[in-house]
């Protein structure tokens, strides 16, 4: 029996979450393509022009927005921030501090300190059981 290794593609969307980009800002030959593994890992490493500056500059996806501004996808959400932000709107809504800003970075600094307080705790039982 011969075994036949088939070359692993992904969709171009899923190429742009991996890459940390928005798959609207990416060239038209990527978003209308595949992509190999071997060419996701050749991008990863050696980021052409195109990527370099759409991860200096932007748009960025939700998930990048927010940690660019330290809050949760949810938190983008509840304020009303739907849409992908350039590294520039970012920045100037770090300077300006919104209240819902400042109420979602509280909100998100409460919940790592409850997931770091539950963490420890689960280490400590688990250290007892063994």
């Amino acid at each position: 029996m011969t075994s036949h290794q088939s070359t692993q593609t992904m969709k171009p969307a899923t190429a742009a979450k991996k890459l940390g980009v928005y798959l609207e800002a990416t060239p038209a030959e990527f978003q209308e393509g595949v992509v190999s593994r071997a060419e996701l890992n050749e991008l990863q490493a050696n980021p052409p022009q195109w990527l370099q500056d759409l991860r200096h500059n932007g748009p960025h996806p939700r998930p990048v927005v927010a940690a660019k501004l330290g809050v949760s996808i949810a938190g983008l959400a509840r304020a009303g921030v739907t849409e992908p932000l350039t590294t520039e709107q970012i920045e100037t809504l770090k300077q300006e501090g919104p209240e819902w800003l400042e109420r979602e970075r509280a909100t998100q600094a409460e919940v790592r300190k409850e997931s770091a307080r539950i963490k420890k705790k689960n280490a400590e039982q688990a250290e007892r059981q063994a």
